[in-house]
C-alpha cells in the first residue's frame, strides 16, 4: 500500500506541469525576445531588425560593381541614381535597394523600357535555312584582255546542276579585310559565288577597280545548263604624281628659284 501511493504521487507530480504549461506565456520564442531581457520588441525595434537582416543578406549577394545605380559623390558618400537618394555608406545603400521606394522605381523603370520598346520598330530578324550542304560547285577561269583598250578582265563560269528549284546565283565583290581566313592583304580582293545546296566559293582578285559601265560587268544565268556566268573588266592603276610641298621663305628651295 505504500509503494502504491508513492508510484501514484509520482504520476501526479508528472502530470501537473503538462497541464500548468498550456495556460503559461512562451517566454522564450516571443518575437524580438529572450528570457529575462525585458518586455517584447515593439514594432519600430522589429522593424530595425528587419532593416538590419536585409542588409547583411544584400552584402552577402549583391554585387555593387555590377549596380548601374549607384554613384560615388565627391564627399565620399553614395547616392542612387534612379532614386536621388545619398547614403554614407555602402551599407545604408544596400539597405536602401531592399526598400520600398527603390522597388518601385524599378519596376517603374521596367515598364517605361517595356512600353518603348513596344514603339521602336523592332528589325527584321533573318530566317536561318537549315541545308545540307553537298560540296563545291565546279568552276572555270579565263584571262581577257579588251584590244582596244587593254583592260584586263576575268570570265568566271560556275557550275550549280543540283540548284534547288527557283533559286539564282548570288555574287558579290568582298574587302580582305571583311574575311576572316587569311591576312589582309589590300593588294587583293575577293568574288563570291553562293547558291544552296552548294558551299559559297570565293576567288582572289586584283585589288583594281570594277568597270561597271554597260557591257563592261556583265552576269547571266543558263536556267537549262545551271551555268552561272560572270566577265568583270577591271581599270588600270592610274599613278598620279604628288604636287611639290609649299616652301617656307627661309628653305633652300626658295632661295634656289
Amino acid at each position: 500500500a505504500e509503494y502504491m501511493g508513492r508510484l501514484a504521487f509520482r504520476v501526479l507530480v508528472y502530470k501537473l506541469p503538462n497541464s500548468w504549461y498550456c495556460d503559461q506565456m512562451d517566454f522564450q520564442n516571443r518575437v524580438g525576445h529572450k528570457t529575462g531581457g525585458g518586455a517584447p520588441a515593439t514594432a519600430q525595434e522589429i522593424a530595425l531588425d528587419r532593416k538590419e537582416r536585409l542588409r547583411k543578406l544584400a552584402m552577402e549577394t549583391i554585387d555593387l560593381a555590377k549596380d548601374p545605380y549607384i554613384m560615388r559623390n565627391h564627399l565620399g558618400g553614395y547616392e542612387c541614381k534612379l532614386c536621388l537618394t545619398i547614403h554614407t555608406n555602402e551599407a545604408s545603400y544596400l539597405s536602401h535597394t531592399q526598400g520600398r521606394k527603390h522597388q518601385t522605381n524599378l519596376a517603374r523603370r521596367a515598364a517605361k523600357e517595356k512600353a518603348d520598346l513596344a514603339v521602336l520598330p523592332q528589325p527584321k530578324k533573318a530566317e536561318k535555312k537549315n541545308v545540307v550542304k553537298i560540296g563545291r560547285p565546279g568552276y572555270r577561269v579565263t584571262k581577257l584582255r579588251d584590244p582596244d583598250t587593254l583592260e584586263k578582265a576575268l570570265l568566271f563560269e560556275v557550275e550549280f546542276p543540283e540548284i534547288q528549284e527557283g533559286s539564282k546565283p548570288r555574287h558579290r565583290f568582298m574587302s580582305a579585310y571583311e574575311q576572316r581566313v587569311e591576312a589582309p592583304d589590300n593588294q587583293f580582293q575577293y568574288l563570291l559565288f553562293a547558291a544552296d545546296p552548294y558551299e559559297t566559293i570565293a576567288f582572289k582578285v586584283p585589288n583594281l577597280e570594277v568597270d561597271r559601265r554597260e557591257g563592261r560587268l556583265s552576269v547571266h544565268w543558263d536556267e537549262k545548263k545551271k551555268l552561272f556566268s560572270l566577265q568583270a573588266f577591271f581599270k588600270p592603276r592610274e599613278v598620279r604624281q604628288l604636287g611639290s610641298l609649299p616652301q617656307r621663305p627661309g628653305s633652300l628651295g626658295a632661295l634656289l628659284r
